[in-house]
């Protein structure tokens, strides 16, 4: 019986005494509560958050909709937060080491939360913004979400006694060795910046940089630009391309312009000539897919005598400003000029030479 009650005061003891002095009543209750809560955010995340987002998902407001998506995370990371916060308080232990990692875990949310609501609230600053373009805006994005974690990281490791201080002048210190050695990296970095403060293109522009590329902009980045070229292949340009050259952005457009040479034989008469000039430049005045006023000249004059023609030059403007549609209104227009020149009785010259045979 001895033994018994020995054994039986020994339990109580080790339950009493727990885990380093911990409760085993309480570690159960602690536990109990910790699994609560993970039941809680499960049923949570299933019915909550699924039918916050079905019912977000009916309305035309893209802002909602990504804040509910954006929040999802934070929402869910929320009861574990506050159920580990209950569970330890039920613990008779030393509040140092439970209290830091609570304010960490607080920590921790707060942070992810300011992360996940910049995305939301940046859609809202992209269909207000007028003075920034779209991709600065995606880029000072990036920055401040990048900011927000360095933040958030550094307030865990500052209440976990780890002093930031030191950490950032030796990580100072390495930037400079680095950049020294990174110099087109930052020099990339800044014509980037630069290429969106001026606008000189964005994110679905056609562009041609003489010498380097043309197609169309597929991405921005921080060191490079992602460009479709016209083969359909994927060219990679590093930013300060754009910075020390001449960027021609073909998108930006008001008219299309055609610039035509029409060269007809020396044997065509002042009177043929005339005809064939007035034909076509009333041909385009009355054409409703030609831009004619003070912003898009129409001219059709008697350009010069050249070798082996009289060349007469065409300069006019389409209203369309697509691709597709301005060859379709040069094709018509070139069958239309072929008809004036033919219906005036006159050929077209070609290069060509005359030799002469003399004879005694």
């Amino acid at each position: 019986m001895n033994i018994l009650e020995n054994f039986k005061d020994l339990f109580l003891d080790v339950w009493k005494d727990g885990v380093s002095g911990i409760n085993i009543s309480e570690i159960i209750i602690a536990l109990a509560i910790f699994t609560f809560f993970l039941f809680l955010r499960g049923v949570f995340s299933k019915f909550v958050v699924k039918k916050l987002e079905k019912y977000v998902s009916k309305s035309t407001n893209g802002f909602d909709n990504s804040l509910v998506y954006s929040m999802e995370g934070p929402a869910k990371f929320f009861p574990i937060v506050l159920g580990f916060f209950i569970s330890t308080s039920y613990l008779t232990v030393e509040s140092g080491i439970v209290d830091v990692i609570n304010r960490s875990l607080i920590t921790i949310l707060i942070f992810w939360t300011f992360h996940q609501v910049i995305e939301p609230f940046s859609a809202v600053v992209k269909l207000a913004g007028g003075l920034l373009s779209r991709d600065l805006i995606n880029w000072i994005i990036k920055a401040i979400k990048v900011l927000i974690l360095v933040l958030g990281f550094a307030a865990v490791l500052d209440l976990w006694g780890i002093k930031i201080g030191p950490i950032i002048a030796g990580l100072g210190l390495f930037g400079v060795a680095v950049a020294l050695g990174a110099q087109d990296l930052f020099k990339n970095l800044i014509s980037g910046i630069l290429v969106l403060v001026e606008r000189r293109f964005q994110v679905g522009d056609w562009i041609f940089v003489e010498g380097v590329i043309e197609g169309t902009v597929e991405n921005i980045g921080f060191r490079s630009t992602v460009v479709r070229r016209f083969d359909k292949s994927l060219a990679t340009i590093p930013n300060f391309q754009f910075a020390e050259r001449a960027v021609i952005n073909n998108s930006q457009i008001t008219n299309r312009r055609i610039n035509w040479i029409i060269g007809v034989e020396y044997r065509t008469t002042g009177e043929q000539l005339k005809n064939i000039k007035d034909q076509i430049e009333n041909y385009i005045r009355g054409n409703k897919d030609f831009a004619v006023n003070d912003n898009a000249i129409l001219s059709v004059k008697i350009d010069q005598f050249a070798a082996s023609s009289i060349d007469i030059k065409l300069i006019c403007f389409t209203k369309t400003k697509q691709y597709q549609e301005w060859m379709n209104v040069k094709d018509t227009l070139a069958l239309e000029v072929k008809n004036i020149v033919e219906k005036n009785k006159v050929s077209f010259a070609f290069p060509s030479t005359s030799i002469y045979v003399e004879k005694n």
